[in-house]
């Protein structure tokens, strides 16, 4: 069976002014995401969204410690709110897998799969 990372997009705007509701409504659903999936779920959690991250990039010259800033500065309309490690059987199998995730249901969130390198 092959690995897969399954990352949750959204505009963390809307995530933070989403009602009681829209965010029960998202539990829900990944709740019985879990529930249906099973074992094919390795993995998975949701990111703190008021944390502040931190991008570690090369020093500037050889030998030199990374540098470290504030977040990452990537021209991105969207955030990673969270992530799945899964496990199928190919990668057709884990897009189905990730087509029931309730964000596939809203208009400000989406769902990229990677499959992982390496022996599985």
């Amino acid at each position: 069976m092959a690995k897969f990372l399954a990352l949750i997009y959204g505009d963390e705007r809307r995530w933070e002014s989403m009602s009681a509701q829209e965010q029960q409504r998202i539990d829900e659903g990944h709740r019985t995401f879990n529930e249906k999936a099973g074992p094919a779920v390795l993995f998975g959690a949701a990111l703190d969204l008021k944390a502040s991250p931190v991008t570690l990039r090369a020093g500037s010259s050889a030998g030199r410690r990374p540098t470290v800033t504030d977040g990452p500065f990537t021209e991105a309309k969207e955030v990673v709110g969270g992530f799945y490690l899964l496990e199928a059987p190919d990668f057709n199998a884990a897009v189905a897998l990730a087509e029931q995730f309730p964000e596939v249901e809203f208009d400000h969130s989406g769902v990229e799969v990677r499959p992982l390198l390496g022996p599985n």
